[in-house]
């Protein structure tokens, strides 16, 4: 996520703090600064970065759960309405989800549990108290940390209840429907915490909007896995692909970009094998550097994602992330075809117009 400044790795996942959150923590110290002076600020400074340590551990029992199950995460950021842990996948059975979901707001009563046997404040009294100025750190953070438990279980994407309520559905529904539903549940959950905002509490029209768009993300999102799942990659790879040969030079592969509308040029040797990729960028860095007679071919990206005709469309999606274009080869190695976001992208659209469309090479069947 942009904008946003690394403070550490823990068991393998960069913690990252986005610079709204700052700005957020220099306003709570300066409200507070008004309202009450110096020390006042450094008790409220000193709060909400307990609260968001608390929101880190949170996010740390999602990714340490996830992790059991096959799911990586390579870093969590910290924004002002709380953690995103960026998980590379979402678990295939609904139980995993469950579990994993369930994690994070258990991670918070732990952490309550503890912090109230420290205070010694077990009698459930403390947690009635919360905006109560004469009780101490421990016990206003222990309060908070339920409240952040039993708020994350409201049953709407993007919290923890939303997720639950996708993988009980999931059971009987299917994970697409089920998820529909918790969208749009999550989405009337923003639309009354709207309508409270407009009565004095702008930051509630702030949340609102986040839980508004995230889960429509996550409606949009499920549905890409979806569609992308059940079509082949030899259904629907390009196969009229302009290729750059090994010993061509920088010349032949500037008349080669003029010629076609491409953005990126699988590299082949002699034998059709894929060696490398040329995008648009690559060929004027070979222009610039003033040799037009010189080989194309040092400019080309050696490591090239790869996968088999076989394999389904969301494999080919996982590594199209950080790459123009995915590399379609047999056995041999030979060129069979690219995969790239603009050809996922229309089967997007097909998908969206008919979803029981079915891919075929050998003719399409509606």
């Amino acid at each position: 996520m942009g904008w946003s400044v690394t403070i550490g790795r823990f068991f393998g996942t960069y913690v990252r703090i986005h610079i709204t959150f700052l700005i957020f923590l220099a306003w709570i110290g300066f409200s507070a600064y008004q309202r009450a002076g110096i020390e006042a600020a450094k008790q409220s400074v000193v709060f909400i970065v307990a609260i968001f340590a608390c929101v880190v551990l949170h996010e740390f029992g999602h990714i340490l759960t996830a992790r059991r199950y096959g799911v990586r995460s390579t870093q969590v950021t910290l924004l002002p309405i709380g953690g995103v842990a960026d998980l590379d996948k979402m678990p295939e059975k609904p139980y995993q989800e469950l579990l994993i979901a369930l994690a994070g707001p258990l991670v918070n009563l732990v952490i309550a549990a503890i912090l109230l046997v420290i205070a010694g404040a077990m009698d459930g009294e403390i947690l009635r108290r919360i905006d109560d100025p004469s009780i101490g750190l421990v016990e206003k953070l222990a309060a908070t940390n339920v409240f952040l438990a039993v708020f994350n279980m409201v049953p709407a994407f993007p919290m923890d209840g939303g997720r639950v309520l996708r993988a009980a559905l999931s059971m009987w529904l299917g994970k697409q429907r089920a998820t529909m539903i918790a969208a749009q549940i999550g989405q009337a959950f923003a639309f009354a915490l709207g309508f409270l905002g407009l009565f004095g509490n702008p930051i509630l029209i702030f949340i609102a909007f986040f839980v508004y768009f995230a889960a429509a993300a996550e409606a949009q999102n499920s549905f890409v896995q979806q569609a992308t799942h059940e079509v082949r990659v030899v259904d629907v790879m390009e196969t009229r692909v302009v290729s750059i040969s090994r010993g061509a030079t920088v010349g032949e592969a500037v008349d080669i970009l003029l010629a076609t509308s491409r953005e990126s040029f699988p590299v082949l040797n002699a034998s059709g094998g894929l060696i490398g990729l040329l995008s648009r960028d690559d060929i004027v860095e070979a222009v610039r550097d003033g040799d037009t007679n010189a080989p194309v071919a040092p400019f080309a990206h050696k490591e090239i994602a790869t996968i088999t005709p076989e394999q389904t469309l969301d494999a080919a999606l996982e590594q199209l992330v950080d790459a123009p274009a995915v590399g379609v080869v047999a056995a041999d190695g030979r060129l069979l075809g690219l995969v790239t976001k603009q050809s996922v992208a229309e089967v997007m659209l097909i998908k969206a117009a008919r979803p029981d469309w079915q891919f075929s090479r050998g003719g399409r069947v509606g």
